[in-house]
């Protein structure tokens, strides 16, 4: 009779169950799966022979990864050996995935089995694994599994804040959703505002000036030469601002009601506030492009950059791309058109928004397609797999498409490939060794930060140890005398002259006089407080060094 073991790997370790009557389940699989939900019938079915913890989250992220790639890993093989009965021929194993039982037995030489009454009775031990396991908690379990899913996507991803494409296609999307709106929302108020005012329309063309406009002017009957210079800051143009205040003037559109101006200035100034919105958001945009994909923004701009690798979606599956396929990105519509028809395929798709083709010929176009779709592939993989990327060879790249442009229309040969990159490298080379010699003397100058700050504390500790406690007998009046002469100390350190300290003749008299013999406590308390002094003003002098010397590196 074969005696079944079925090995199941959980976030907190391994476990192995040994399945009683396995021929009889075999044959009654319907009766299994009807006993998984019952833990009283599927605790008589399996028995837990041996469970092995994890040590460590790194030690369960080790084996996950292992058991995710079907390479056995030496925590395994340990467990297996130990557990596994002596008769290894009698013996089979369940396995949840095929390629870890074909790693078993290729190195341990175990009969290992998959799918069929394996995979109902690893569900089973699924659901009731924290009842099976003495020690284990239905929340200690979960808690182990979201850990270790958290800890094994982060290791899969590798994700950097510095390099994150993602709020690059976010944003993109959001630009190309806000000029829709802006659009839609600007011919809103042209319709809106004409029926008082339809002279402006053909005055003023440009959505953004035209809704401040309407905002400004309101009623044109209230439109006067005090407004024509706040009208002239609007549309920046004096002759466009005199001709709007003729207009009002004589203008056919309709009178106009106080709650309707209101509607009217109300949604202009929504129509405003997201146009300024674009502003800042294509700014941003910049800044992150040239951040992430510098050479690719060098090469072809930030929003055409942008939208490819929207398209792509990431900047990995763009660089992976061949140029064919980056010269017609974006116009996958037309190419199987194309196909279907037997038609011509087209000759670009989202690099068709690029200046350099708009500036070649008409029997050019397909061919700067081309070599541009090249150049945008090299780019972006420079991008994507440089450690500190630069815009250096962007700008070489940019160069060699302006050469390859003159030379279609004035037959001027370009500069070789080899030439432009080897100079392209020299320079990078140069611009990456200036950005890591200004970061590890940034990390050298907060390093000095730390020691000096280290040992300054180190050494106010030793001041503190070495100067003799305070008598307890001393009147608390004294001791805020004491704070307050440090606090002075500290402020004419700092900056502040200070007036110096004067003795008063009181304890001078006390000191001289016959009459009142000074007690021993008094000697004592005399004796702390100049013993106390001179620590204390050394400590304020180191810090005051460190301080002035932080500052001095600080300026340089």
């Amino acid at each position: 009779m074969v005696l079944l073991h079925v090995l199941f790997e959980h976030a907190a370790g391994y476990a192995l169950f040994a399945v009683k009557e396995v021929e009889e389940i075999g044959m009654l699989l319907p009766q299994v799966e009807e006993s998984l939900l019952n833990i009283g019938k599927f605790s008589s079915v399996v028995r837990l022979v041996g469970f092995s913890p994890f040590k460590s989250a790194q030690s369960a992220l080790e084996n996950v990864n292992a058991i995710s790639e079907g390479i056995l890993h030496e925590d395994l093989k340990l467990f297996l050996d130990t557990n596994m009965p002596a008769k290894r021929k009698k013996a089979l194993l369940g396995v949840g995935d095929p390629k870890i039982g074909a790693a078993i037995q290729e190195e341990l030489k175990i009969a290992c089995q998959t799918g069929g009454v394996v995979a109902e009775v690893i569900r089973g031990i699924r659901l009731h694994f924290h009842a099976l396991v003495k020690g284990l908690t239905a929340q200690s379990a979960s808690k182990a599994q979201l850990g270790l899913g958290h800890s094994y996507s982060r290791a899969k991803v590798k994700f950097n804040v510095n390099r994150v494409d993602n709020m690059i296609i976010q944003s993109i999307s959001l630009l190309d959703q806000l000029d829709k709106d802006i659009n839609t929302f600007s011919m809103r108020v042209r319709e809106w505002y004409g029926y008082h005012f339809p002279e402006l329309i053909k005055i003023v063309s440009d959505n953004y000036t035209y809704c401040r406009a309407a905002k400004l002017i309101g009623n044109r009957k209230e439109l006067s030469e005090e407004n024509l210079e706040a009208l002239e800051e609007i549309v920046m143009d004096s002759a466009k601002a005199q001709a709007i205040l003729e207009a009002s003037r004589s203008s056919m559109g309709m009178d106009i009601s106080p709650i309707d101006l209101i509607n009217i200035e109300s949604f202009s100034s929504r129509v405003i506030s997201l146009s300024e919105y674009r502003k800042g958001l294509q700014e941003y945009l910049r800044s992150k492009m040239n951040q992430v994909a510098p050479s690719l923004s060098a090469l072809i701009g930030e929003v055409v950059g942008a939208r490819l690798i929207s398209h792509a979606g990431s900047l990995t599956n763009l660089a992976k791309y061949p140029a064919s396929t980056v010269q017609i990105l974006g116009a996958e519509k037309a190419l199987f058109r194309a196909l279907k028809t037997r038609g011509n395929t087209p000759k670009y798709g989202l690099i068709f928004h690029s200046t350099f083709i708009g500036r070649a010929a008409a029997k050019n176009k397909g061919r700067i397609s081309r070599y541009l779709a090249n150049k945008c592939t090299i780019a972006s993989r420079i991008d994507c797999f440089s450690e500190i990327p630069t815009p250096v060879f962007g700008d070489k790249l940019r160069e060699q498409v302006e050469e390859r442009l003159a030379f279609y229309e004035t037959g001027e040969a370009p500069r070789k490939n080899l030439e432009v990159m080897k100079e392209a490298a020299q320079e990078a080379s140069d611009v990456v060794s200036e950005i890591k010699r200004k970061l590890d003397k940034k990390e050298r100058k907060k390093k000095k930060r730390e020691k000096r700050r280290l040992e300054a504390l180190a050494a106010a500790e030793e001041d503190v140890e070495a100067a003799p406690p305070e008598d307890e007998g001393e009147e608390p009046s004294k001791k805020k005398k004491k704070k307050k002469r440090k606090s002075e100390g500290d402020i004419s350190e700092n900056g502040i002259e200070e007036e110096p300290e004067e003795p008063t003749p009181t304890k001078k008299k006390k000191q001289s006089a016959p009459e009142e013999p000074t007690t021993p406590a008094k000697k004592k308390k005399k004796l702390s407080t100049s013993e106390e002094a001179p620590p204390s003003t050394q400590k304020k002098k180191k810090k005051t060094k460190v301080q002035q010397e932080e500052d001095e590196e600080d300026e340089s």
